[in-house]
């Protein structure tokens, strides 16, 4: 069963290992997140060496149907942000031998 770690537990993790307060780094990490999201708001890239990049691209308005109705619905275009998976994480999750299972 896969296992959630939130914002939280990560900040106690980074605590622990750095010997700094819980406090001082989720006010570092919330910054850090701050940051990506206003530069992306501006429309630019963010890229992390060997971690991933983050853009965004803007999605195409389209026609969609109500599956419940079968009425068409104009989806108006938008833009969403898109991550492209870095050398090292793509090597490092997949190659990990924990994979989520297809039974259950």
């Amino acid at each position: 069963m896969q296992q959630t770690t939130t914002k939280r537990d990560l900040c106690e993790k980074i605590a622990r290992k750095t010997d700094n307060t819980h406090m001082v780094v989720k006010k570092t990490i919330q910054m850090f997140l701050d940051e990506i999201i206003g530069e992306l708001s501006q429309g630019n890239r963010i890229e992390l060496r060997d971690f991933g990049v983050f853009e965004i691209r803007q999605r195409a308005a389209r026609k969609a149907r109500n599956p419940r109705t079968g009425e068409v619905a104009f989806v108006p275009a938008k833009n969403v942000v898109v991550f492209k998976v870095g050398k090292l994480m793509r090597e490092k999750v997949g190659n990990s031998p924990q994979t989520p299972s297809s039974s259950q």
